[in-house]
């Protein structure tokens, strides 16, 4: 999968001309917007993101430590400013983490089950998925688990080619914005489709053909 740096600067040449700090506030924007929109959880944000994130927000709110009860009209104004712009940061940051862990929290087992999904996890998602599906199972065994045969007591049994663990809904609908001029291929109800894409384009498709063009950056969520 591309990252979406890489994306946005094959998309305009001169984005590596725009401020890191823009740049972050754009990259963040966009991974906000898609996790809201997928139906399942999206791979954690590479090249370090969200510790720059972190770290400006602790240092904005210093500064407005450091000039809170200065008198100056000037200084007054520009302090607005700053803490409209950190409640941006802040909201968008809250926002992403929930739509994640309320992801987790609806497939805890499912993102557990393989490596690869346990990869799309920050350490800390990671750690907070073991620890919520510890404490669950802890919490059905002592209510009616322990009650059944030691093989019943799974929760992630695939007995009779029938899993137990609930999946994300791979055909919901989303809406894509096509980064380039691209086939796009989706499955109907009736009959299968396909369109020649233009660059800009705004497509809804079910999220399990739209991956395929998000994930090798031909499109991005919206």
């Amino acid at each position: 999968m591309m990252d979406i740096d890489d994306i946005l600067r094959d998309v305009d040449p001169a984005f590596d001309s725009i401020p890191q700090e823009t740049r972050d506030l754009q990259t963040l924007t966009r991974a906000w917007m898609a996790e809201r929109s997928s139906p399942e959880l999206l791979d954690w944000p590479a090249d370090g993101l969200f510790e720059r994130i972190t770290d400006r927000i602790k240092a904005q709110i210093e500064k407005i430590e450091d000039m809170t009860g200065d008198m100056d009209p000037k200084t007054n104004f520009a302090l607005i400013v700053i803490q409209t712009e950190l409640e941006r940061y802040k909201y968008l940051v809250r926002s992403f983490l929930r739509a994640r862990i309320a992801k987790i929290d609806k497939h805890t087992l499912h993102y557990l089950s393989s490596p690869v999904l346990r990869g799309r996890l920050s350490p800390t998602e990671l750690a907070y998925a073991t620890r919520h599906q510890a404490l669950l199972h802890n919490h059905y065994l002592s209510s009616f688990l322990s009650s059944f045969p030691p093989p019943l007591q799974n929760l992630n049994d695939t007995v009779g080619n029938i899993s137990m663990i609930d999946t994300p809904d791979l055909d919901t609908a989303v809406f894509i914005r096509l980064l380039r001029d691209t086939l796009v291929e989706g499955r109907g109800t009736d009959a299968d489709g396909q369109m020649n894409g233009k660059n800009g384009d705004i497509v809804i498709l079910r999220w399990s053909d739209a991956r395929r063009l998000v994930d090798p950056g031909l499109a991005e969520i919206v």
